[in-house]
């Protein structure tokens, strides 16, 4: 299966760059994919890793649903080794993101750490994706020890017709 097509069958759209996955699950598809800081039509982009995992995405959505960014930045406040490792975290990846901009890129630059933010913990599937792409972010480890394992049994998409598509069958492992 073309990874394109199953991102956009993950996503339920055409992804707007290039597709280049960094992680991968258990069933060999992708998870995390590394997006440039523009878009294919130029818009500044600030998330370098976007998370594309079904279950991923519906085990951070729960967690934040239950209060998961402001119980992060609780422990940022309260933790001053765990606050260290976040602002580390979050220079690292406005670095990274920072560095992949070319000197023909637009004027208009994307910016601030995980997710664009500059303040707080804006969303856990970033950090999560940040995390799963093999990077240090607390917070992303902290969203992974409530979520993993991934273990789904079947894929979540599936070849059918010469394309690709959401797995009907699939269902959220327990």
């Amino acid at each position: 299966m073309d990874d394109r097509e199953v991102v956009a069958s993950q996503i339920g759209r055409e992804p707007r760059s290039v597709v280049d996955v960094v992680a991968r699950c258990h069933l060999a598809l992708p998870t995390v994919i590394r997006v440039p800081p523009h878009l294919d039509d130029g818009t500044p982009f600030p998330t370098t890793y976007w998370l594309t995992c079904p279950l991923a995405l519906r085990r951070v959505g729960r967690l934040e649903g239950a209060g998961g960014v402001k119980k992060a930045e609780a422990l940022i406040d309260v933790d001053p080794a765990f606050a260290a490792a976040y602002r580390q975290a979050m220079e690292r990846y406005e670095t990274e993101r920072d560095a992949l901009i070319d000197g023909d890129a637009p004027a208009h630059r994307p910016s601030g750490g995980v997710g664009g933010t500059r303040l707080g913990v804006k969303c856990l599937h970033a950090h999560y994706a940040d995390h799963a792409a093999g990077n240090a972010n607390p917070v992303g480890a902290d969203t992974a020890a409530s979520i993993e394992p991934l273990n789904c049994a079947m894929p979540c998409v599936a070849a059918a017709d010469h394309s690709v598509a959401r797995n009907p069958d699939w269902v959220e492992p327990r």
